[in-house]
């Protein structure tokens, strides 16, 4: 496969603020990519994290933000909610003509513009299949966001999967309802189907394995499929067969509905948590 920087304009310098997981996925499918360590300014208060990111991918991490930041042209912002407004405050004065991309959910870009100076903002909302580049990341820009600095984004996270733009900022509790928090929603299936796999007993090891088996397989059946999932289901639910018996018990149970309460419940957290981050 051709490198990135083959494909792509090089990256310009990028830094990092915060070098933990999300950070690290991004870091490590662009260096994979082509991109060097040196490209990269990171801040990461933890040592040990910063001794990771050094054994992982050559990145000497700063422990705080200082001049280095001001060659910079995009400031990725890895940080726990929470910590994001005191965060800012040492950075601000060397990235002020900064592009800068948040994947700290809940935070508000009104707050993060106010809290860096710039209102060059993107808010991204990742998940965790980021970090083995099968990720779903939902995006919103700023109005003072360019279609160069859109383009900029792209680059720094396609290495992590697929992106979708939405126009609204409050699309994105629904992003996060749906795609951000969705992951564990198939993980909570799969420990179903694998417990009543060992209930019909079947060993731990192969009802997992069938588990997740089935769920890649469903996905990608679905991603390449024209019909809807309604009629794909359909088509695999004979009238008095085993499938029907189970897809019976779940109407009679009324899954579907508790499932999509379950949703709107992550995305009603995701509003209260966007309020309470976005003081200060």
């Amino acid at each position: 496969m051709t490198p990135a920087s083959h494909r792509h304009p090089p990256l310009p310098p990028i830094a990092f603020i915060g070098g933990g997981n999300m950070a690290s996925a991004i870091l490590g499918g662009l260096i994979r990519e082509g991109a060097t360590a040196a490209q990269f300014e990171v801040i990461e208060p933890y040592a040990e994290a910063r001794a990771r990111l050094a054994h992982d991918f050559g990145i000497h991490a700063l422990p705080e933000a200082g001049s280095a930041l001001a060659r910079c042209a995009a400031v990725v912002w890895a940080v726990k909610p929470q910590t994001f407004a005191e965060a800012a405050r040492p950075v601000r004065a060397h990235a002020g003509d900064a592009l800068h991309l948040s994947v700290a959910a809940g935070i508000p870009s009104d707050s993060i513009a106010r809290w860096v100076g710039s209102e060059r903002v993107v808010r991204a909302m990742p998940n965790t299949p980021a970090l083995v580049g099968q990720g779903m990341t939902g995006l919103f820009a700023r109005s003072a966001v360019a279609a160069a600095d859109r383009t900029l984004v792209e680059q720094m996270l396609a290495p992590t999967g697929e992106m979708l733009w939405v126009d609204a900022e409050s699309a994105l509790d629904t992003v996060t309802a749906l795609s951000g928090s969705g992951p564990a929603y198939v993980f909570y299936f799969i420990e179903a189907m694998t417990e009543a796999g060992v209930e019909l007993g079947l060993p731990v090891a192969q009802a997992q394995r069938l588990a997740i088996g089935t769920f890649t397989g469903a996905s990608a059946l679905a991603r390449s499929a024209t019909e809807p999932p309604s009629v794909l289901r359909e088509r695999v639910t004979s009238k008095g067969g085993t499938t029907h018996a189970a897809i019976s018990s779940m109407q009679d149970t009324d899954v579907k509905a508790l499932f999509k309460r379950a949703i709107h419940a992550a995305h009603r957290r995701a509003g209260e948590l966007g309020e309470e981050f976005g003081k200060g």
